[in-house]
C-alpha cells in the first residue's frame, strides 16, 4: 500500500489541523500518480465529519474533486511522458518493450472499467489515470469515466467512514479498505498476467514443436 511508513495517527493529526485541504489535496496527490495514503486521509475526513468537526458535505465534495482533477492531471502526464519513463522503469526489471506493449494493449481494451473501478483497487487508484494517458484513451471518455469514477469512489469511502464511523474504530475502517483493495488488486493483477503467460507458453511450446518438426524433416 502507498507509504505504509505513515502512521494512521500522523494522517489523522494532518487531516484534523487542515481540515478540507487535507483532504482534497491527499486525494489530489494520490491520483496524480505520487503513492501518498489519499485513501486514508479521505476515511479520516469522513471520520471526522462523523464526529461533527468537519461538514460532511463539504469533505465529499473535496474528494469527489480531488480525485477528479487528480486523474485528469495524471491522465494529461502519462499521456505526453509517460511511455517513454514506462519503457525506463520496464528495463530496469528487465521488462522488455514487446511485454510492455502487450500490457499496454490489454489496458486499453479495458480502459474503461480500470479507470471507474481502479479507484477501488491498490496501487491502480494510483496508476489508472496515467496508464489511461499511456493507453491514449480517447479525453471525453475518460473524462467522463473519471468523473464518474471520482463521485462513486468518493460517495462510498466518505460515507462508510462518516456513518460506520460512529460505531467501528477508524483503525478497523482502514485495516478492512486496505484489505479489500489489496484482494481486488491481486484480482485483477491475475486477470492481467495469467493470460499473457499462458500466451507466452503457448508461444514456446509452438517453438519448440517447429524446431521438432524441423529437425525431424532433416
Amino acid at each position: 500500500m502507498p507509504l505504509e511508513f505513515i502512521s494512521l495517527e500522523s494522517i489523522q493529526e494532518f487531516a484534523q489541523h487542515y481540515g478540507y485541504w487535507a483532504v482534497f489535496l491527499g486525494i489530489l496527490l494520490e491520483n496524480i500518480g505520487i503513492p501518498i495514503p489519499g485513501e486514508t486521509v479521505t476515511l479520516a475526513g469522513g471520520f471526522l465529519a462523523g464526529s461533527d468537526q468537519l461538514n460532511y458535505w463539504i469533505v465529499l465534495a473535496d474528494a469527489v474533486l480531488g480525485a477528479a482533477i487528480g486523474g485528469n492531471i495524471g491522465y494529461w502526464v502519462g499521456r505526453y511522458g509517460g511511455w517513454t519513463l514506462l519503457l525506463n522503469v520496464g528495463r530496469l526489471f528487465r521488462v522488455s518493450e514487446a511485454q510492455i506493449t502487450a500490457l499496454r494493449n490489454q489496458f486499453s481494451e479495458n480502459a474503461t472499467k480500470a479507470v471507474f473501478l481502479g479507484r477501488f483497487v491498490a496501487l491502480l487508484r494510483i496508476f489508472a489515470s496515467p496508464l489511461a494517458g499511456i493507453a491514449q484513451m480517447p479525453y471525453p471518455k475518460f473524462l467522463f469515466y473519471n468523473t464518474l469514477g471520482a463521485a462513486v469512489w468518493a460517495t462510498v469511502m466518505v460515507s462508510l467512514s462518516y456513518f460506520a464511523g460512529q460505531f467501528i474504530p477508524l483503525e478497523k475502517l482502514v485495516a478492512w479498505a486496505s484489505q479489500f483493495a489489496l484482494l481486488t488488486l491481486i484480482i485483477v493483477a491475475a486477470w492481467l498476467i495469467v493470460p499473457l503467460w499462458l500466451e507466452s507458453r503457448k508461444a514456446k511450446q509452438d517453438a519448440i514443436a517447429h524446431a521438432e518438426e524441423a529437425a525431424a524433416e532433416k
